[in-house]
């Protein structure tokens, strides 16, 4: 009887530290709400990076199926992981609806969730579900793996990854400027690619792999208007000048980067990057490491509630 109230809960986990830290009279209307709309709740609240994951798996060990979150793109990235790591529940079993606070909400942008707490909540009454690929990144070197379920990078985009920490305080901006100063410092690394139809060795900008349409605080890095369930849309851009990138920017935002000349648009169900010791890798806008790696796609691995 327990676990079948637990499975009807939602554990609702919070980041503080999302868009820049969030004042507890916002956290306190957002509780209420839930109440207001009679949603059942378990409220957690992180502790220290990656916390997400721990309680995920240890609420998954206790019953529940249900996972609400409070924060932007890095928290749901992972309670996604979370999720699909541990080994009690099939993940295509498991809800998870978000009430976004962050600085980018690439995700939510996708579905037009929104940023309004009270409407974002009414989703959640509304119970309305999709089920969404979740991609995988299996480091061929440490044997580690990492799930997204938004988008991945490598090269450019990891590159900026790393550099983002001493911009946060820019919010939405923050992405951009690290995008315009890296370019000073970053240089083009050589990778040999596998996609389901191709093998090729080249130098190259940034290779951009998505589930979603949006990353990096708004900007559209793949051909999403072309975009098939099932598979990784695909963005491999060869190296291109300063200049280049700062005329050729509008691009990256209004869905057109297949009409940039560097930029090879394409498909793939899985993709290997290999020869790729010095470059790295971003998954949902978090630095994940860097190397060989193998990428494939979980087909319809997690339910989201959307409107």
């Amino acid at each position: 009887m327990k676990n079948e109230s637990i499975k009807r809960r939602w554990y609702t986990i919070f980041n503080p530290s999302s868009g820049g830290g969030t004042k507890q009279n916002k956290i306190d209307r957002i509780l209420s709400s839930l109440k207001q709309h009679q949603i059942s709740y378990e409220f957690i609240v992180t502790q220290y990076t990656h916390h997400e994951e721990q309680l995920v798996q240890s609420a998954i060990d206790q019953g529940y199926l249900n996972f609400i979150c409070i924060g932007g793109d890095g928290t749901i990235h992972h309670m996604i992981n979370g999720i699909m790591k541990q080994k009690n529940v099939a993940s295509d079993q498991i809800t998870l609806a978000v009430i976004p606070i962050g600085t980018g909400n690439d995700w939510v942008k996708n579905y037009r969730i929104p940023k309004d707490p009270e409407k974002a909540i009414r989703l959640i009454h509304n119970n309305k579900i999709i089920y969404q690929d979740i991609g995988k990144i299996s480091f061929l070197d440490d044997h580690k793996e990492v799930y997204f379920n938004n988008a991945a990078g490598i090269g450019f985009d990891a590159f900026v990854v790393k550099n983002i920490s001493k911009y946060k305080k820019w919010g939405s901006l923050a992405y951009i400027i690290a995008a315009l100063v890296s370019l000073k410092t970053y240089t083009p690394g050589k990778i040999t690619y596998v996609s389901d139809t191709d093998k090729k060795t080249s130098r190259m900008f940034l290779i951009a792999l998505g589930i979603c349409k949006f990353s990096g605080a708004g900007m559209q890095l793949t051909d999403y208007k072309n975009h098939k369930k099932g598979y990784l849309d695909i963005t491999f851009v060869k190296p291109i000048s300063l200049s280049k990138v700062i005329t050729q920017i509008f691009k990256l935002y209004n869905g057109k980067i297949a009409t940039v000349e560097e930029a090879v648009c394409f498909h793939s169900k899985k993709f290997k990057a290999d020869n790729n010791t010095s470059c790295y890798i971003q998954a949902d806008g978090e630095l994940v490491g860097r190397g060989n790696a193998q990428f494939n796609l979980i087909y319809n691995a997690v339910q989201f509630i959307i409107p």
